[in-house]
C-alpha cells in the first residue's frame, strides 16, 4: 500500500477545493461547452492554463511551504483525482496545454519552446495534441498523415479524429509520416490560422466540454522551424516521445477515471437510503475504487522513476476506465428507473465515464502493452 506522505495530502486537500468548484458549472458545461469562457477567471481555471509549461512561466502552487509544479506522475495522480470528483467535463475543457506542453518541453529546442509557450503566453487559450486517425486509431506506425518538404519548408496532408479542444486551439502538435519505419514519424506544431486547417467539433454524448474534434489537413504548410526534434537524434523524435509522453499523462487519466467513479458512490451515498444488500454492494465497489487508486499510485511511482516504464501506466489506465464505466452504471441502478431524468448529475458521471475507454488508446491497446513490457521484462 502506497500512503500519501503530509506534502502530497495537503495537496489533495487544496485540489478538493478547486474540484467543489469544478462541480458548480459542471452541468452549465455539459449544456453549452462554449460557456467554459464565462469561468476562466476561476482560480482552478488560471491555474490549468498555464499548468505543464517551461518552468520559467509555468503556475505552482505553494502550501503550507511546499511548492507544487504538479509535474510529477503522482503529484498529477493526487490533484486530478480531485478536480475530476468535482467533475471531469469541466476539467477537460478548461485551457492549457496538458498533452501538447510536455511533447513540446521534451522534443522543442529553445528556440521551439519559447515560441510554443511565447505564443499560449499571450492570452488565455488551449492547444491540442492529434495522433489519432480515421483509418488507423492512435497507431503511430501506420499514420497516413503526410509531411513532405514543399519550398524552404514543409506541407502537412492527412485528417485526425477525436481530438480534445483543437476546434478552440490557437495551437497543435500533429504527428505525421516523412518517411518509411518507425524513425519516419515526425511531430509539428502547427498554427490554426494557417490555410488549409479545418477543425470540426464532433457530437458526443459525454465529456462535451472537451469537444472532441475532427482535423482536416489540406497543404498546410509548416516552417522548417516548426518540426520538432531536429537537434535530436533520429530514434527520439516520433514514436519515442510520443510514448514517454503517453506514459507521463496514463496515470492521470486513470486518476480522473477514478474521481468520476468516486464521484458517483458518494453521490448514492448522499442522495439514498440504501438497504443492507445494497449497502454491501456499495461497499464492495468501494473497495473496487480503493484498490484501482493504489494501482494508479504505483503507475505513477513507475513512471517517476522512469519514464520509459509504461507497462503499470497502461494497467492503471485500462482498469480505471472500466472501473468508471461499472461503477457509475452501478450507482444508477441504487434509485432504480428514470435515475437519468430524476438525477442528472449522476446521468452526467455515466456518460462522462464510456468516454475514458477512448483517451490516450483503449483498453485493447493498453493489454497489448502491457503484454510487450512483460515480454521485454523477461528478455531483459
Amino acid at each position: 500500500m502506497i500512503q500519501l506522505d503530509a506534502r502530497l495530502r495537503r495537496l489533495r486537500e487544496h485540489a478538493r477545493g478547486w474540484g467543489a468548484d469544478l462541480r458548480e458549472i459542471a452541468l452549465d458545461v455539459d449544456r453549452a461547452p462554449d460557456s467554459v469562457h464565462r469561468y476562466l477567471d476561476l482560480d482552478v481555471m488560471r491555474f490549468l492554463a498555464t499548468w505543464r509549461r517551461s518552468r520559467v512561466d509555468e503556475s505552482s502552487v505553494v502550501l503550507d511551504g511546499h511548492r507544487f509544479y504538479i509535474d510529477s506522475a503522482i503529484e498529477q495522480v493526487v490533484f486530478l483525482e480531485e478536480l475530476a470528483y468535482g467533475d471531469a467535463g469541466a476539467l477537460l475543457a478548461a485551457p492549457g496545454a496538458p498533452m501538447a506542453g510536455p511533447l513540446v518541453q521534451l522534443l522543442g529546442d529553445e528556440r521551439q519552446q519559447e515560441w510554443f509557450f511565447g505564443t499560449m503566453r499571450e492570452t488565455v487559450g488551449w492547444a491540442f495534441f492529434a495522433l489519432t486517425e480515421p483509418d488507423h486509431g492512435s497507431d503511430a506506425s501506420h499514420l497516413d498523415t503526410t509531411l513532405k518538404e514543399h519550398g524552404d519548408g514543409f506541407q502537412l496532408d492527412g485528417a485526425k479524429r477525436y481530438v480534445g479542444n483543437a476546434a478552440r486551439s490557437r495551437l497543435g502538435v500533429v504527428f505525421a509520416r516523412s518517411g518509411p519505419g518507425p524513425l519516419g514519424v515526425r511531430a509539428v506544431m502547427v498554427d490554426t490560422s494557417a490555410p488549409g486547417f479545418t477543425a470540426t467539433v464532433l457530437p458526443t454524448v459525454g465529456l462535451r466540454g472537451l469537444q472532441l474534434t475532427a482535423i482536416d489537413l489540406a497543404s498546410v504548410e509548416v516552417p522548417a522551424d516548426r518540426v520538432l526534434g531536429q537537434h535530436l537524434n533520429a530514434a527520439r523524435r516520433g514514436a519515442w516521445a510520443w510514448s514517454r509522453t503517453f506514459n507521463l499523462l496514463r496515470p492521470g487519466v486513470a486518476a480522473i477515471a477514478i474521481g468520476v467513479a468516486r464521484a458517483a458512490l458518494d453521490y448514492v451515498a448522499a442522495y439514498q437510503r440504501l438497504s443492507r444488500p445494497a449497502q454491501a454492494r456499495w461497499d464492495e465497489l468501494s473497495r473496487r475504487v480503493d484498490g484501482v487508486r493504489q494501482l494508479a499510485y504505483h503507475a505513477a511511482v513507475a513512471v517517476d522513476a522512469d519514464r520509459g516504464d509504461g507497462g503499470p501506466a497502461s494497467a492503471a489506465k485500462a482498469r480505471a476506465a472500466r472501473l468508471a464505466e461499472e461503477v457509475t452504471l452501478a450507482a444508477l441502478e441504487f434509485f432504480g428507473p428514470g435515475a437519468r431524468l430524476d438525477h442528472p448529475l449522476l446521468d452526467k458521471l455515466a456518460r462522462d465515464a464510456r468516454g475514458f475507454e477512448f483517451m490516450e488508446g483503449t483498453g485493447h491497446v493498453q493489454r497489448l502493452l502491457v503484454a510487450q513490457d512483460l515480454i521485454r521484462g523477461r528478455e531483459r
